[in-house]
Parts: C-alpha cells; structure tokens; sequence
C-alpha cells in the first residue's frame, strides 16, 4: 500500500464516524425536545377543568374559578380581552368583576352571570354548540360570588 491508499482509507474512517456522530446528535436532539415538550405540558383542556372539583366554601378565585372562565368562556374566543363578546371580558379577576351588575359580590342572585351560567335569560351561556359549565362549576361561582368575589 501506498500513502496515498492509506491516506483515502483513514478519510473514509473519519467521515463514517462524523456521519455516525452527527446521526447520534440528531436523535439525541429529536429525543430530548420531544421529552421536554411532553413532559412540560401544563396546559389545562376541558376534562381537566370538568373533573376538577369545586369546594362548597373558601373557593377561589384564581385556583377554581379562572380556570374555568378561561377555558369556557375566555379561550373560545368570545369574552376575551380582545373580542369582548357583548363587551364583557372574563380575562382577568379586574375585567370579571368591573361591572357589578355581571358580578355583585355577596349577591349571586343579583349577578348576571349567574343568570347567564343558570340559563335564566334570552342569551344562555356558554352558546349551544360550545362545552356547558358542569353543575358544580355553576354552584362553585355561585359560591364564590356569595363569598364576596375575592381576588384570592
């Protein structure tokens, strides 16, 4: 064998081994984004919210009742703080309860969410075709309201 021969041999050993390294390095690449993107999913869907149970008393706002106007009223695309569906925004605790004739603390029957939640007027809500509230979810804002509607 000559240099030249060897030289050509101990090129394709490098290039086979750089091909197989970056292989690896793709995989491993694939691999660990699909891990994190899986393992990192927090986002709340509507099983989670319908299966999460509502106390009786002490609710709150931020762990029990803003889950839920977010996924059934916010995220729809309706009572956002972008589309403001019969300019109402469920957004926030400050949007949810700027307007006391849409939530009068204290007072649940007073409150036209409720009537609205309860379907007691022209305009039930969520729409049909759109997930209804569960009954404890209904009671639980009820609850909330009677409490005072908190930002707690």
């Amino acid at each position: 064998m000559n240099y030249r021969s060897n030289e050509n041999i101990f090129d394709r050993q490098i290039e086979r081994k750089m091909k197989t390294s970056f292989k690896f390095k793709i995989i491993f690449t694939l691999a660990s984004a699909l891990i994190i993107i899986y393992a990192c999913d927090d986002t709340l869907n509507i099983n989670d919210i319908d299966s999460r149970i509502i106390p009786p008393s002490n609710v709150s706002y931020s762990q029990h009742i803003q889950p839920v106007l977010d996924l059934k009223c916010s995220s729809a695309g309706c009572h956002n703080s972008k589309d403001k569906a019969g300019k109402l925004s469920f957004s926030s605790y400050s949007d949810t309860v700027s307007d006391p004739l849409v939530v009068f603390p204290y007072n649940p029957q007073n409150s036209k969410l409720v009537w609205a939640i309860e379907g007691r007027n022209i305009s039930p809500m969520p729409p049909v075709g759109y997930p209804p509230l569960t009954k404890n979810q209904i009671e639980g804002i009820k609850t909330w309201i009677k409490e005072g509607a908190k930002n707690n």
